[in-house]
């Protein structure tokens, strides 16, 4: 059993553009109950199904497995009422990899920094570009979004 910790962050700036090349990612949801989620996600080619269990807000145990692309096309179709689509940039700051994920449809607008952990109390040099943390606030999850899109958000 594979142990994600994870601390997300808004994106205050577009200095971390020049950094990285983007991947598509298209993702939908058969389960976004926050103390158990169920993802599938279309990379390219590859596909995964991915079960999540939340630990704390910044920890859950996850469980991911490799699909056939046409499986997860036909699962997001048949079951998921709203399909997450982003570009993940990976960057390296200071030994440490961050994703900064660009939403786009009914998420556009939204920019969401992660960064994976070996351990809740591990440190970390943050980045010039990264704005307010909200690890905590369950809204910035895509499980979330899927249900909850940013657009519709109250600005």
């Amino acid at each position: 059993m594979a142990m994600e910790i994870e601390r997300r962050f808004l994106v205050k700036d577009e200095s971390w553009r020049d950094l990285a090349e983007g991947q598509r990612y298209r993702q939908g949801y058969l389960s976004v109950d926050p103390a158990r989620t169920v993802r599938v996600r279309v990379v390219g080619d590859d596909a995964w199904l991915t079960i999540k269990s939340q630990v704390s807000a910044m920890s859950r145990h996850e469980f991911e497995y490799a699909i056939p692309r046409a499986d997860a096309e036909a699962l997001m179709d048949a079951a998921c009422p709203m399909v997450v689509e982003k570009i993940r940039y990976k960057i390296t700051h200071a030994g440490h990899l961050w994703e900064v994920d660009e939403f786009f449809g009914e998420n556009a607008g939204l920019l969401v920094a992660e960064i994976e952990l070996p351990d809740e109390a591990t440190e970390f040099v943050r980045p010039d570009w990264l704005g307010e943390e909200v690890t905590h606030d369950g809204r910035f999850t895509n499980a979330y979004l899927s249900q909850n899109p940013y657009r519709r958000w109250p600005k």
